[in-house]
């Protein structure tokens, strides 16, 4: 998808690798200033540093999502430096995978506060400027497993899940603001992660996806810009699947 975002600010957490970096690469080709933020320092400077390498307009800024003042003085930092915030990605996420008899209460919980908690912090923060301007678009990043579960992942699905009812209030709340809130649901998407799986897995994984095949990084950045983009102006508090139709009602 080629779109202009020429003079847009749009901000992407956990964008120094895997899809958050495609979803960046995307806008920042579309002429975005892409704001990059991820608290790995050496994977900010080496993402933000691939980026420039080709000209775009890219910025890096070390935070943690889960520190509700940090992050609250780096988005007005963002502000003071760029004049805006149009777009926000709630991209950054992790697993801790195991069976629930065997979920350490910390696996739980680090879960819950990055995917979960660490959204809500930076749409609230996100949302304190974007109310005044009276426009912006927050996309939260969720997954199919908040819409079908999956064994040994119930700390995982219950923060994307939590995440997809999070998307719909924020949208009703928002919207007075003219600030629309939607959530992206990856299916099976091609990373560092499933590159490391065999043939056979991935062949099993395609079996159950009706278009065959994995998904791209690239498929899910590409919806991004369309709900970031006026294309999408009426619409507000969705969940879209990228999922080659896995999840098909």
């Amino acid at each position: 998808m080629k779109r202009d975002f020429d003079n847009q600010i749009v901000v992407i957490t956990g964008a120094a690798r895997g899809i958050g970096f495609a979803i960046a690469e995307a806008f920042a080709v579309s002429k975005a200033t892409v704001i990059i933020i991820d608290v790995v320092p050496d994977a900010v400077e080496k993402a933000v540093a691939k980026l420039q390498s080709v000209g775009a307009k890219v910025f890096g800024y070390v935070g943690n999502v889960t520190d509700s003042a940090g992050i609250e003085a780096l988005f007005a930092q963002i502000m003071a430096e760029h004049g805006g915030i149009h777009c926000l990605i709630n991209n950054a996420g992790v697993t801790r995978d195991n069976l629930l008899i065997r979920m350490k209460e910390e696996e739980w919980q680090l879960v819950m506060d990055i995917n979960l908690k660490g959204s809500f912090i930076c749409t609230q923060k996100a949302f304190k400027h974007m109310m005044k301007a009276r426009k912006g678009s927050i996309i939260n990043i969720a997954s199919v497993i908040g819409l079908m579960g999956n064994a040994g992942q119930a700390n995982y699905a219950a923060s994307k899940g939590g995440l997809i009812a999070f998307t719909k209030s924020c949208a009703k709340e928002f919207a007075s603001r003219n600030v629309r809130v939607n959530a992206v649901a990856p299916g099976f998407i091609e990373t560092e992660m499933t590159a490391n799986l065999s043939a056979e897995i991935r062949a099993e994984y395609a079996k159950v996806i009706p278009l065959q095949k994995m998904g791209s990084p690239v498929d899910v950045a590409n919806l991004c810009m369309f709900l970031a983009s006026d294309a999408s102006d009426y619409i507000t508090g969705q969940t879209i699947a990228v999922d080659g139709g896995l999840t098909m009602q």
